[in-house]
């Protein structure tokens, strides 16, 4: 069982900068994506299109939301951890939390039909039990989910999970998000997003995976690798080397498929591991650069609000960008293509960076960053 080496656990900025730009990063995918609503046809497009989806597709596919969900293991370790050195069991106090994300994620859901904070506060019950294993045992545990345990018994029986849900739900929700009231267009999304979400979860190997970085991040929170002690920029110089080995080996091998890899009859199990390896390097990347370059230390530092903001950020980024492509709203979606649609979501990143700064001002918190932490700690003074 793990006990608290009793380290104090000071704020990780390089950690709140990973935040800010996961949180970039997923606004910008959104909006490309118009928010999950798709045009067979849109009016207004440039020929560098293509190339843009492309790259975008690369660097932030999946890989925003890895990080994102190594990071929500690392938080449940410090708070865990700071509890346990007060001699508090937090696991109760936790599963409350997670029963206030769900309340959170049901109110993005109502915009935003991909909504991710549902399942993470489902999946999220699971750390409470991988709180109480040894370092060593959840190493072997999050090993193997991240290896893909589903997808391996898939291609060696030939099971496959049924999905077929995935598709109707996507068309039925296409249509009251381009088409509907506001109205239809959030009763379609709690009727179906949910469950869509979840099939396409499944479909992607993202289940298994998911939880595994959790642990990952967990497991980063014992070792303390992002802060700057011992050998830690050692080892992230070796996790740098495995994964730039590992992309680029993806690269030679895999078949290019509109930008993107692919990797033909083990495309479910091989790629949520190149997606792996590609967060892993964005992470050892950015980790390295910020303690080794002041400079880039300081450009970082000026986005750590907005990482620790992350769920009011999530949030209004839903509300904005449906309003601008949503049928119900502006109706974008059938005029901007790739690049217009980037430029969009660089604007909300920028308004919402101006808002949240001026906040940022009075505040420690978010909006609804201090309202999830003071509900979580309600009746209680160990905050």
């Amino acid at each position: 069982m793990y006990k608290t080496q009793g380290l104090k656990n000071s704020r990780i900025e390089v950690a709140d900068a990973l935040r800010g730009l996961a949180v970039i990063g997923i606004i910008l995918y959104h909006s490309v994506e118009h928010f999950n609503l798709f045009s067979p046809k849109v009016s207004c497009t440039l020929p560098c299109d293509g190339v843009v989806f492309n790259i975008l597709t690369v660097l932030l596919s999946g890989k925003m939301y890895g990080i994102f969900a190594v990071l929500f293991g690392l938080s449940f370790f410090i708070m865990r951890d700071n509890q346990e050195q007060k001699g508090k069991d937090f696991s109760l106090r936790f599963a409350w939390r997670m029963f206030l994300l769900l309340g959170f994620g049901i109110l993005n859901l109502i915009m935003y039909d991909g909504d991710i904070l549902t399942t993470y506060a489902i999946l999220g019950l699971l750390m409470i039990p991988a709180g109480y294993l040894s370092t060593p045992v959840l190493w072997g545990i999050t090993i193997f989910l991240l290896i893909q345990p589903i997808e391996i018994y898939s291609l060696i029986t030939g099971w496959k999970p049924d999905t077929s849900f995935v598709g109707k739900g996507y068309m039925t929700m296409s249509r009251a998000h381009g088409e509907g009231t506001f109205l239809e267009s959030a009763a379609a999304s709690l009727k179906y997003g949910f469950l869509t979400d979840i099939g396409w979860f499944i479909g992607k190997g993202r289940i298994t995976q998911t939880l595994g970085l959790f642990y990952l991040g967990i497991l980063f929170g014992r070792h303390r690798l992002f802060y700057n002690e011992g050998n830690h920029l050692k080892i992230w110089r070796i996790i740098l080397a495995v994964s730039a080995t590992l992309v680029t080996a993806g690269v030679i091998f895999g078949e290019r498929r509109r930008g993107d890899v692919s990797f033909g009859q083990l495309d479910s199990l091989l790629h949520p591991m190149f997606n792996l390896a590609i967060l892993m390097l964005i992470m050892a990347v950015v980790v390295l650069l910020w303690y080794r370059f002041e400079g880039f230390r300081k450009s970082l530092s000026h986005i750590c609000f907005f990482g620790r903001m992350s769920l009011t950020n999530y949030l209004l980024s839903s509300l904005i960008g449906t309003f601008i492509f949503f049928g119900w709203g502006l109706g974008m979606y059938k005029v901007l293509g790739t690049t217009y649609s980037l430029l969009v979501g660089i604007g909300i990143v920028i308004l919402q960076i101006v808002l949240l700064y001026q906040w940022s001002k009075k505040h420690q918190r978010g909006p609804l960053e201090t309202l999830w932490r003071n509900l979580t700690w309600i009746g209680s003074d160990n905050k």
